[in-house]
């Protein structure tokens, strides 16, 4: 018993780095037009479920109906990083940050500022 309560601690101990870095995908923000908060949160929905290309889907449909927002780009490359298409995510995670608009989630960004190296 004492062994499986180690093995536990040790478990909880060694995820806590990598939940408390885990980015996800970001909601737009009031100015944005419907059809891209509808398609957005969406996306929003298969990130969290794992479908990843069925959440860039969303995304890029978000994106073609309001494309002035950070967080749009942004959520497009997270996508495109977790389906292995680094040299896309990139380009987004550049518009991401060109059209951040002070919003510090995505300039402050670990994934984004790797990407970009930064």
């Amino acid at each position: 018993m004492k062994k499986v309560v180690s093995i536990l601690i040790a478990a909880v101990f060694f995820s806590i780095p990598v939940l408390a870095f885990a980015e996800g995908p970001m909601h737009l923000p009031d100015g944005a037009s419907k059809d891209a908060k509808m398609h957005n949160e969406a996306g929003i929905k298969h990130y969290g479920m794992g479908h990843y290309d069925v959440a860039l889907g969303h995304f890029e449909e978000s994106a073609a109906a309001d494309s002035s927002n950070g967080e749009v780009h942004f959520n497009e490359a997270i996508a495109l990083d977790k389906l292995g298409r680094h040299g896309d995510a990139t380009k987004h995670f550049g518009k991401a940050k060109k059209n951040a608009h002070g919003n510090k989630a995505i300039l402050e960004s670990k994934i984004l500022n790797a990407h970009l190296g930064m």
